[in-house]
């Protein structure tokens, strides 16, 4: 079975509930102009026998015309195809409320996937190169630590500067 979509406007359906209300409603008969027959004088012609107003038949129409079938009410209940056609536009905007949850379900699975791809994309792009270890890390906390105790009196710290240097001219002379 193939995928399809049907959308149903707001316009469509308050047309369709309008037709509802106006088919419940008596709709308003206009009376048509009957032609007039010319008079004939009355001499030399025959006159035919009338009908008085308890011999003619009686209908729901008006007098004079034929009982002719609805052209706006339906044969059957007033109701029933509106009724129907109502079921139907519900069953139809069931199945696209099941369709929008399936999309919206889709969108988010894909959502989540590009947000992935994207931080692993920038992960990679922006990931630091490999530090190169700083030397002689031990010496340079050893000064640091003595100069924080004797801050009155740096020189007891003299020794532990002067192998920090030592430390540093070893590593400059490999490196280069």
């Amino acid at each position: 079975m193939g995928d399809f979509t049907i959308q149903i406007s707001s316009n469509l359906v308050n047309r369709l509930a309008e037709d509802v209300e106006t088919s419940k409603k008596k709709t308003k008969r206009t009376k048509r102009k009957v032609p007039k027959e010319p008079r004939q004088p009355q001499s030399n012609v025959s006159q035919k026998p009338t009908l008085d107003d308890s011999e003619k038949p009686k209908s729901a129409t008006a007098p004079g015309w034929p009982m002719q079938p609805s052209l706006f009410l339906p044969a059957t209940s007033p109701l029933q195809p509106a009724n129907s056609e109502l079921d139907s536009i519900r069953s139809v905007l069931q199945e696209s409320e099941k369709v929008v949850e399936r999309l919206q379900k889709q969108e988010e699975n894909m959502l989540q996937e590009v947000t992935q791809k994207a931080k692993d994309l920038r992960d990679k792009e922006y990931k630091l190169p490999n530090p190169k270890p700083m030397p002689c890390v031990a010496e340079l906390d050893v000064a640091l630590a003595c100069y924080k105790e004797h801050t009155k009196d740096p020189l007891k710290c003299a020794s532990l500067v002067s192998s920090l240097g030592d430390c540093m001219r070893r590593f400059r002379q490999q490196v280069s």
